[in-house]
């Protein structure tokens, strides 16, 4: 099978092509809007915005099926230019939907209002809040529109030992700052961006192709918080001993979402049910500390 995989500069992209080699029965072809000077695999250019751009790669690579890694995912400055972000975020999913290529997209919580208090099930009722949400929502829209028979990927705090990221950030900032303060208040799941790609491959490779919304994240729950902290601990057992005690000296503070200046709003609650994904797919989920101690073993042995 010929697979396309958009936005193979990304966390997600990334730890696709680092899978990939696991599955040699497929070809790939990785694409992004640029060619980065770290990039161990040929990138091809490609403008996922342009439809006669879009229809001509998958004709003349005879691509079965698109896994599309590519979005608009800064929060804050989608409310400032929400048209560059609907044209990524939808348009752009529309034209890939469009191809006749089987196609596995993801998507994210913020379709959500984040009010909730329980885990969203994928027939819950949307209701996005911000530009990005509703970027993403409308990229939702038409794709099932245009492809009935594609699979949506819901995610959530995603993370990984590529790209920038809150795990890479909290290592910074624990090394650089006396004092930190972290949101407690926002409720959710990290998602090693790693396991969603291996989520991915399970379902390419599954003897039945199940269309339809699914919820993935890494098992558990935790505030923005217990993260860090999570991240501050499992770090010091791993860095040399003076970058180790550079974070054990920083104070950790739980901070209210209020004391925080943020733009835009962050939800409450963004815990995504996984129940569907794991019967229909037989997947297998870690939990998040299990999938944090071996992204950080990759990141600190680097």
């Amino acid at each position: 099978m010929n697979i396309l995989i958009t936005g193979c500069n990304g966390q997600l992209g990334n730890e696709m092509r680092v899978l990939s080699t696991q599955y040699p029965q497929h070809n790939y072809f990785f694409s992004d809007i640029v060619t980065l000077p770290t990039s161990e695999v040929f990138v091809h250019i490609l403008d996922i915005t342009k439809q006669e751009e879009v229809n001509a790669f998958v004709q003349e690579h005879h691509i079965d099926l698109i896994v599309n890694c590519a979005a608009y995912t800064q929060v804050d400055k989608a409310e400032e230019d929400e048209l560059t972000a609907m044209r990524i975020n939808a348009e752009a999913v529309q034209w890939l939907g469009s191809t006749g290529c089987k196609v596995i997209h993801i998507s994210t919580d913020y379709v959500f209002s984040g009010s909730e208090h329980i885990p969203c099930k994928e027939d819950d009722p949307v209701a996005p809040n911000t530009a990005y949400g509703r970027t993403k929502l409308a990229g939702e829209q038409k794709l099932l529109e245009v492809n009935p028979q594609a699979i949506i990927l819901r995610t959530a705090w995603l993370y990984s030992s590529f790209g920038n990221n809150f795990v890479k950030t909290m290592l910074r900032l624990g090394s650089e700052r006396e004092q930190l303060g972290v949101v407690f208040d926002q409720i959710g799941t990290p998602t090693y961006a790693a396991d969603l790609a291996q989520a991915i491959f399970h379902i390419i490779n599954a003897p039945q192709w199940h269309a339809g919304i699914y919820h993935f994240t890494n098992e558990g729950v935790c505030s923005w918080y217990d993260f860090t902290h999570e991240i501050f601990t499992r770090a010091q057992l791993l860095l040399d001993a003076e970058s180790a005690n550079k974070i054990a000296s920083c104070k950790l503070r739980s901070i209210l979402s209020s004391e925080y200046q943020y733009q835009t709003p962050r939800p409450h609650y963004s815990v995504l049910n996984k129940s569907k994904i794991k019967q229909t797919f037989g997947i297998s989920i870690p939990h998040w500390t299990d999938a944090l101690q071996v992204c950080l073993e990759k990141l600190l042995s680097d």
